[in-house]
């Protein structure tokens, strides 16, 4: 199966103050830190490569995952070094560790789906790139996405529409090739999906499962009741 980049090199703003001291990927979730969760869903979804993507406090991060093997995984580190770098300036710089193709999915996502029959709908759709969506209607986050037919019409994360019934899931699927052409410096992801739609290169795929997410203390609080519901 494809690798999967985790994008984990945010200053988690939203979780502030609890992130100015450990990164996001560190926050306890259960009495393990959420990267651990994170990691052995993939493992058990039949993913082998992950390539951490690291930025403030990585090196934490680093120390506590060290080389994956305790997850049953091989894990490398791709660090954006003096200045963060986005999340596609991450990708970008990621390339060398990542081969033909790739997952990517962000650093504070718990998704429990399919991801073999992603990778299936990635090849067969013919495109550099795809994107899960997930029919939310405003339940979990405001929607981003307009989404019909199996074709994304519309995807905007800043200007939204009464038709935006979908959201961007947090999973995509890229060629080498989508990133090796950008700008040095910062670069968005929503921006790097946003051209890939004009140019009709991105794919799509609807996913029937939920997502779940750290980036709040609601979503850390929903997750914790999913994991440990006694508790």
């Amino acid at each position: 199966m494809l690798p999967v980049a985790i994008l984990s090199g945010g200053l988690a703003k939203r979780l502030r103050p609890v992130s100015e001291t450990i990164p996001k990927a560190l926050i306890d979730i259960g009495g393990e830190p959420f990267v651990a969760h994170q990691l052995r869903l993939l493992r058990g979804r039949g993913i082998e490569r992950v390539v951490l993507c690291v930025g403030f406090l990585g090196e934490m991060i680093r120390d506590f995952v060290r080389d994956g093997n305790q997850f049953g995984l091989r894990v490398e580190y791709s660090f954006d070094g003096p200045a963060l770098l986005g999340t596609a300036g991450a990708l970008r710089n990621a390339l060398p560790l990542l081969g033909g193709a790739f997952f990517v999915v962000y650093g504070d996502s718990y998704l429990p789906c399919d991801y073999g029959a992603i990778e299936s709908r990635f090849h067969s759709s013919g495109k550099p790139a795809l994107m899960t969506v997930f029919s939310n209607d405003g339940r979990y986050d405001a929607s981003n996405v307009e989404y019909a037919g199996g074709v994304i019409l519309a995807y905007d994360k800043k200007v939204r529409t009464p038709r935006m019934r979908h959201i961007d899931y947090g999973l995509g699927v890229f060629r080498h090739s989508v990133f090796e052409a950008l700008p040095p410096g910062p670069y968005d992801l929503a921006t790097v999906y946003r051209n890939l739609l004009a140019e009709g290169n991105l794919a799509a795929a609807e996913m029937p499962e939920r997502f779940y997410e750290i980036g709040s203390f609601d979503g850390i609080q929903e997750l914790s009741r999913l994991l440990h519901p006694c508790c």
